[in-house]
């Protein structure tokens, strides 16, 4: 329901409550006025009763009444006079049959007096007057007094109204006129409370017409609209951010910081929590993660098919959010697995994907779930998996470069994909079967744009460049082989260059030989010096022979300078610390339900958290806590460690093919 129409029915209601108010109170003002216009009634009738009898001077009984109502009249006195009627003893009146004079007979009178308080006296005055005693003669007759009627006139204390005094009292034509006008006033009453009832009833209806229940159809075709199903998503994300917030609203800051423990707490591998979606990640691997450079709360995971769905997209790339745990920030679809995935550094709203099918997807998180740009299948890019790729360059110039199984290095532009920029076919003459190299992964040192390693399926490691470079060539380099690893390697990663030395050269490798080994990487002039020696085979400077399955991924630390962590095909999760120990690692975490850890991934802010992919489906944030800081020594720390390694005091194998001289530049760096 819209604000207008919410807005319209609450005014819908307000008018219908005046209007009940309206009624009630008219109701109880008649009900008020009906006592005093009862009373006023029945003083108008008596008045009509009293006008009425006035104007034959006579009533129906014949008796004489007063020829003014007025105050101040004088009572009249009626006398009834029998002249010829005597009262006997026995109480009947004797008629004499012959009449003296006035003064000779008996007279028996009735007066009538009026009283102060408006009440008639009834007074029957006899007087005998026996001056003699005549002859009668008795006559039998029966005599009826009838009750005389009771006669009230007005006076000053009854009067309410101020009466001139040559006016007479109200004639019938005023009380009538008076009756009906109260008629008309009592009908217009009837009338007006009608028409408030009707608009009573009619508000009614409309607001039960406008919150009456929904059919299945209109609620199917509300659930169904898009404006809702994005209101919903976009409103439920932010309710669900609320609640994900981990922060203690009654903390008791007075508390010292006595009350956090000793120093080793914060030294210990903590889970902060697993994204799953059991929509998006049920009978699926995670291949890839990263973390967005903007905003540290979001990570990325790609995803491969789930074989029990047909009807689902093939491949998945979901991003997550710290603050909302329980579904993906954004999810996109792809035709194809998606093998890599990664976060454009120079646009937070650009997320790219390399798929088994060989094409490049481009997704933008203020689209839809379908990429907005994508590679062609066609000869010019990629045919085979694509299951490395990374953005190098600057802000003004960058390229996305991406490798794949058949030996080809691309790079694109970011808003063309319509074909490459640039192509490279990595071919080796001493492969013992095809020419091609079977890229499995890829990796640029810092501050380098043009020269990079790739790891292969046959174990080795090799040097390529994407330009014609101090006399080497554009392509594989054909002299150089990092060889050490017996099987595919599955992670390759330079040193990050940070703090006062750098360490850029090395490089960790991780394989399925269950092996992580370190390198040192050779220069680009001695790299091309080498075609005068023929091909070199290039050791490892340590092994790191630790884990009991394969290793998927090895990422070095990028604030602390000897860290580095590795994920197994055991769910073993393993924090490494060359100052602290170069047999074991510091820290060993079993992971999950203890299935395969695919890929791992360290923060862009400051290294604390690590993102995991699990074969299971989830992605597994941890935070590791104060190992994260490195001490001002950890540089100098670093340099005595790897001199160690180079003399001969690391594991077998580790100063094949390294000189005294090149040990001695990577202590004091470059």
């Amino acid at each position: 329901m819209s604000d207008k129409r919410r807005a319209e029915i609450e005014a819908k209601r307000a008018k219908l409550a005046e209007l009940r108010k309206a009624r009630a109170d008219r109701q109880r003002l008649d009900n008020e006025r009906r006592p005093s216009t009862a009373a006023r009634r029945d003083v108008d009738d008596l008045v009509h009763a009293l006008v009425g009898g006035s104007r034959g001077g006579f009533d129906s009984g014949g008796d004489i009444t007063p020829s003014s109502s007025l105050p101040g009249t004088p009572p009249r006195q009626n006398t009834l006079l029998y002249s010829s009627s005597t009262l006997s003893p026995s109480g009947r009146v004797s008629r004499q049959s012959d009449v003296g004079s006035a003064s000779e007979r008996i007279s028996l009178g009735t007066t009538m007096v009026g009283s102060a308080n408006a009440a008639t006296d009834h007074v029957v005055e006899r007087t005998l007057i026996p001056r003699f005693v005549p002859d009668l003669i008795d006559v039998e007759q029966e005599l009826f007094e009838l009750p005389q009627r009771e006669r009230v006139i007005y006076n000053k204390e009854v009067q309410t109204t101020a009466i001139e005094t040559e006016s007479p009292l109200f004639s019938e034509e005023d009380f009538r006129q008076q009756i009906q006008r109260e008629r008309d006033l009592e009908a217009e009453r009837l009338a007006r409370d009608k028409e408030l009832e009707e608009e009573s009833v009619q508000l009614e209806k409309e607001i039960e017409q406008e919150i009456r229940e929904l059919t299945e159809e209109e609620r199917t075709s509300i659930v169904t609209a898009p404006e809702f199903l994005d209101f919903v998503e976009q409103s439920s994300k932010i309710v669900q951010r609320a609640l994900n917030d981990g922060y203690d609203y009654i903390r008791d800051y007075t508390i010292g910081t006595e009350a956090n423990g000793d120093d080793s707490e914060g030294k210990r591998v903590k889970r902060v929590c697993a994204f799953y979606d059991e929509r998006y990640g049920k009978n699926r691997s995670i291949t890839d993660v990263d973390w967005s450079p903007k905003y540290p709360e979001l990570s990325v995971a790609s995803y491969n098919k789930n074989p029990a769905a047909l009807n689902e997209p093939d491949g998945i790339v979901a991003v997550w959010n710290l603050h909302l745990l329980e579904r993906p920030e954004f999810v996109f679809h792809s035709q194809s697995d998606v093998l890599s995935v990664t976060f454009s550094p120079f646009h937070s709203n650009l997320v790219f994907g390399g798929t088994y099918s060989g094409q490049i997807l481009l997704w933008d998180t203020r689209s839809k779930h379908l990429p907005v740009l994508k590679t062609p299948l066609s000869a010019a890019g990629h045919t085979h998996p694509v299951y490395a790729m990374q953005m190098v360059g600057t802000q003004n110039a960058h390229n996305l470069i991406t490798s794949s199984t058949d030996g080809t290095v691309c790079s694109w532009l970011v808003d063309m994909l319509a074909q490459p920029q640039e192509t490279l076919e990595l071919v080796h003459a001493g492969h013992n079967k095809t020419g091609e190299v079977a890229i499995t992964t890829l990796d640029f040192p810092d501050n380098e744009t043009t020269t990079f390693w790739v790891g292969t399926e046959e174990g080795n490691i090799y040097q390529a460049n994407r330009y014609d470079r101090a006399g080497s060539k554009a392509g594989l380099n054909q002299y150089d082989i990092y060889k050490g690893h017996s099987g595919p390697i599955m992670g390759l990663h330079f040193h990050p260059l940070v703090g006062p030395v750098d360490f850029s050269e090395l490089f960790l490798s991780a394989s399925v030989d269950w092996t992580v080994k370190l390198w040192r990487a050779k220069s680009v002039t001695k790299a091309g010096a080498g075609a005068t020696q023929g091909v070199q085979n290039v050791a490892p400077v340590y092994s790191f022979d630790e884990a009991d399955d394969y290793v998927y991924d090895v990422k070095w630390h990028p604030a602390h300078p000897a860290v580095f962590g590795t994920v197994d095909g055991s769910g073993k999760f393993d924090l490494w610390n060359l100052n602290s120990d170069t047999e074991v690692p510091v820290v060993s975490t079993n992971v999950g339900s203890n299935r395969a850890l695919n890929k791992l991934q360290w923060d862009r802010k400051d290294g604390r958290r690590a993102a995991l992919g699990g074969s299971d489906g989830k992605l597994y944030i941890y935070d590791i806590g104060d190992t994260a800081l490195p001490r001002e020594s950890e540089w100098t720390d670093l340099q005595k460690t790897i001199a160690g390694m180079v003399g001969g005091g690391g594991g077998p194998g580790q100063t094949n093919g390294v000189a005294d001289g090149d040990a001695g530049r990577i202590v004091a760096g470059r």
